[in-house]
């Protein structure tokens, strides 16, 4: 237990114990940036200070997203040809030039004139929630929100949305096998041929107020127009990480705050809270553990020399929860100001929907709150089996309507 030098920070079932972050804490304090092996791949440099992680996401030219991909394993070329047509995987000047058509859209004006909309899309998966009872909080509850949010941003049918819900889920959560259970196709092919699909019955009709056609008619600087493959990819991108990611922070967020009965009474007692516990719930429950980069060259990082061509995993867990950065960083603190957290991500990558995530997560506190007046857990959660998804696949929970919200 805590024995930092055989310890496997890679192995999936390592993330369900309770070693993780005295781990983290133990391998930070004597090697900012620790090396992992991978069984059957080249391994990985693991970099767990809060100033590394900064210097990595900071420095696109010399970490590439695009040379070796984002995943800690190592892909074909065929499948990181699929991966460099998405933004998250794009490095300068090409990541600009595709983000930048995308970008106006995902700005807080825009995003508030959801504000009604996504409040009453909220309000009905409680309604149900409540006849139901007793309820499942991760799949009944926090997840069909962001994916009916994201599902109107793309313009796709509402009740497509079971479908990319469970997609979104495998992309992140495929380690674990109750997760695929049922399951035995490519989720990532499938839904880009689905989203190619949409895109296609789009094509030459009348333009529509969303993403979709926004997509489809950008012409970028060159000249061109985004291909069916660049499509399906870009689709994949946006549909997962504005449904899954989502997701975790809205479920294990709440998890940590049933856990602390003072501070869930603090917010049902004070609304105006929800902003700053909204970023702890980011912070603390960070939705993944890692992203992946290749050093472009020779160069040196928190005391450790780095090949170029060698792997470079920016864990976020680690990095939120650094000591020299926040304070008393093992604490939830829905009052924790400021919180300069790396679950969104910083500089190049920095994460295109924040503004509508934070949205969403406030959104869903303040329906959950003002629906419930209990929520009792009915056992504890199952973490998902992952060395990326930092969620739950399970969270059984009873919930008691609040009298002035009953019908």
């Amino acid at each position: 237990m805590g024995d930092t030098a055989t310890v496997d920070i890679y192995d999936p079932d390592w993330y369900l114990t309770d070693e993780v972050h005295a781990t983290f804490d133990r391998l930070r304090a004597t090697e900012r940036v620790h090396w992992q092996e991978i069984p059957g791949d080249t391994g990985y440099w693991a970099v767990l200070s809060h100033p590394d992680v900064v210097t990595v996401a900071r420095n696109p030219e010399l970490f590439s997203a695009a040379l070796g991909g984002i995943m800690l394993e190592s892909a074909d070329e065929a499948t990181l040809t699929r991966l460099r047509n998405m933004l998250l995987a794009m490095d300068p000047p090409q990541h600009l030039v595709y983000r930048r058509p995308l970008a106006p859209h995902f700005l807080p004006a825009v995003v508030g004139r959801m504000t009604e909309q996504i409040r009453a899309r909220c309000r009905a998966i409680m309604e149900r929630a409540a006849e139901q009872g007793d309820v499942d909080l991760v799949h009944d509850v926090a997840g069909p929100l962001p994916a009916q949010v994201i599902a109107a941003v793309m313009g796709l049918p509402h009740e497509d949305t079971p479908m990319l819900q469970r997609w979104a889920e495998i992309q992140t959560g495929g380690q674990d096998a109750e997760v695929l259970q049922g399951y035995e196709g490519n989720a990532s092919v499938e839904m880009a041929q689905y989203g190619i699909a949409r895109a296609a019955e789009r094509r030459g009709g009348p333009r529509r107020d969303d993403l979709t056609s926004l997509l489809l008619e950008t012409t970028f600087e060159d000249g061109t127009t985004m291909t069916e493959a660049q499509y399906g990819s870009f689709f994949v991108q946006l549909v997962t990480a504005g449904n899954d990611t989502t997701k975790t922070a809205m479920s294990a967020g709440v998890h940590e705050l049933l856990a602390r009965p003072d501070q869930l009474q603090a917010l049902r007692d004070d609304p105006t809270l929800i902003p700053l516990a909204v970023e702890e719930m980011v912070r603390f429950c960070n939705p993944l553990h890692y992203f992946r980069r290749t050093a472009t060259a020779d160069t040196e990082l928190g005391g450790q020399q780095i090949r170029a061509g060698h792997k470079v995993a920016m864990m976020y867990t680690a990095a939120n929860r650094d000591p020299a950065v926040f304070d008393d960083p093992h604490r939830f603190d829905i009052r924790r100001t400021p919180n300069p957290h790396l679950s969104f991500g910083i500089g190049e990558h920095f994460c295109l929907g924040v503004h509508l995530a934070r949205l969403e997560i406030r959104i869903f506190l303040e329906e959950l709150l003002g629906t419930f007046a209990e929520i009792e857990p009915l056992g504890p959660p199952v973490k998902i089996r992952s060395n990326l998804n930092n969620g739950y696949r399970r969270m059984p929970v009873r919930l008691h309507r609040h009298p002035r919200r009953a019908s």
